[in-house]
C-alpha cells in the first residue's frame, strides 16, 4: 500500500471512529433526556405520605420513564420553601402556604386540590380552661403556625366574632413547639390542624372551642413547580390521576390507611383514624370556585398587612 493511500486509510478509520463515538454519545444523551425524576415534597401526615408508603405512584409512572424521589418536611411552608429554590419539583399544602410563598415571587402553580376539610382544623384550649368562646380569648395568648392553614381560620374566627388580632397575642410557633407550650400553659389557646388536632383532644383531652365548619373550606392544594410542570404535563397528570384513585382507596380503606401512617407519624391507631375521617376524599383540578375562594384567603392576608401585595390567584393556576 503507498504512502498516500495508507494516510487516506488512516483517515477514514479516525472518522468513522468519531462518528461511531458521536453516534453513542447522541444516543447517551437520548436515554439521559427521556429519564426524568420527579422530587416530591411531604410531610409526614397526609395522601402523599400513604401514596408513598404503597409504593403506587412509582408503578403508575414507570411506564413514562420517570423515577421518584420523596423529600420530607416539617411543614407546608418550609414545603414551598423546597419547591421554590428548586429541591422538590411536587408537593402538598394547605390553604395560605401557598398564598405566603407565591407573595414572594415563587414559581409555583396550583396544579390540584381535595375537596374541603373545615372540621380537621381547630382551635383548642386545656380541658380545664376558662375560655367557653372566641370572645373569652381577648387579652389570651393564641398559639398557631405561622403563614400556614389555621392563620386564616383564626382570622375568620375572629371576624365573626367581631374581634381582631390586636385582641389577642398571637404567638408564633410549630406544632411540636406549639404543643409543648399548649401543655405548660405557656399559651392559652392553640389553632392547630390534623393529626396533631386529633392527638391533643385524645392524648391530654383539649377541648375544642371551634373548628372551622361553616368559615372556612380548608382545602388541601397539590402545587408543583411551573417549569417542571410545563415540560412535563403528562406525568403531572398522572400524578394527579394516582392521587384521585389513592383518596379513593383511603375512604374506603381508613383502618389500613391509617395504619400505614402509624410508623411515619409514632402516632396511635385511634388518632389517625380520626384524622383520615375529617380528610376531604377525591382529588380534582382547581375549580373556577375553589379559585374564587383562595383569592379570598389571600386578599384577607393582604388586608392584614401579612402579605406585602395584593394577589391574582388565577395567575398561579395551571391551565
Amino acid at each position: 500500500m503507498s504512502t498516500q493511500k495508507a494516510k487516506l486509510w488512516a483517515k477514514t478509520i479516525v472518522l468513522s471512529s468519531a462518528a461511531a463515538g458521536a453516534m453513542m454519545l447522541s444516543g447517551c444523551a437520548k436515554k439521559e433526556a427521556e429519564t426524568v425524576t420527579l422530587n416530591i415534597g411531604f410531610q409526614k401526615y397526609g395522601l402523599l405520605p400513604i401514596i408513598k408508603e404503597r409504593g403506587t405512584l412509582e408503578a403508575s409512572l414507570k411506564e413514562q420513564g420517570v423515577n421518584v424521589k420523596w423529600v420530607e418536611f416539617p411543614a407546608g411552608p418550609q414545603l414551598l420553601e423546597g419547591l421554590n429554590v428548586g429541591s422538590v419539583s411536587f408537593g402538598e399544602a394547605g390553604e395560605a402556604p401557598p398564598i405566603f410563598a407565591q407573595a414572594a415571587n415563587s414559581n409555583l402553580v396550583y396544579v390540584a386540590n381535595q375537596p374541603a376539610a373545615p372540621k380537621a382544623e381547630a382551635l383548642i384550649v386545656q380541658k380545664d380552661s376558662k375560655i367557653q368562646s372566641i370572645q373569652d380569648l381577648k387579652g389570651k395568648r393564641v398559639a398557631l403556625n405561622k403563614g400556614s392553614n389555621v392563620h386564616y381560620l383564626l382570622l375568620k374566627l375572629l371576624e365573626a366574632n367581631k374581634l381582631t388580632l390586636n385582641d389577642i397575642h398571637v404567638v408564633y410557633l410549630p406544632p411540636s413547639d406549639a404543643r409543648a407550650a399548649f401543655e405548660k400553659g405557656a399559651v392559652d389557646a392553640w389553632v392547630i390542624w390534623d393529626p396533631f388536632f386529633a392527638a391533643a383532644e385524645q392524648q391530654i383531652g383539649a377541648r375544642v372551642i371551634a373548628t372551622g365548619d361553616n368559615l372556612v373550606s380548608n382545602h388541601q392544594f397539590y402545587l408543583a413547580d411551573r417549569k417542571f410542570a410545563e415540560a412535563h404535563p403528562k406525568v403531572i397528570q398522572a400524578v394527579v390521576n394516582e392521587l384521585n384513585l389513592s383518596t379513593e382507596w383511603v375512604e374506603a380503606h381508613q383502618d389500613e390507611a391509617a395504619k400505614l401512617l402509624q410508623q411515619p407519624t409514632g402516632l396511635d391507631f385511634s388518632i389517625l383514624k380520626s384524622s383520615i375521617s375529617r380528610m376531604g376524599f377525591g382529588v380534582m383540578p382547581i375549580s373556577a370556585q375553589v379559585a374564587k375562594e383562595q383569592q379570598q384567603v389571600a386578599d384577607a392576608f393582604f388586608e392584614q398587612k401579612l402579605i406585602p401585595q395584593k394577589l391574582n390567584i388565577e395567575a398561579a393556576i395551571i391551565k
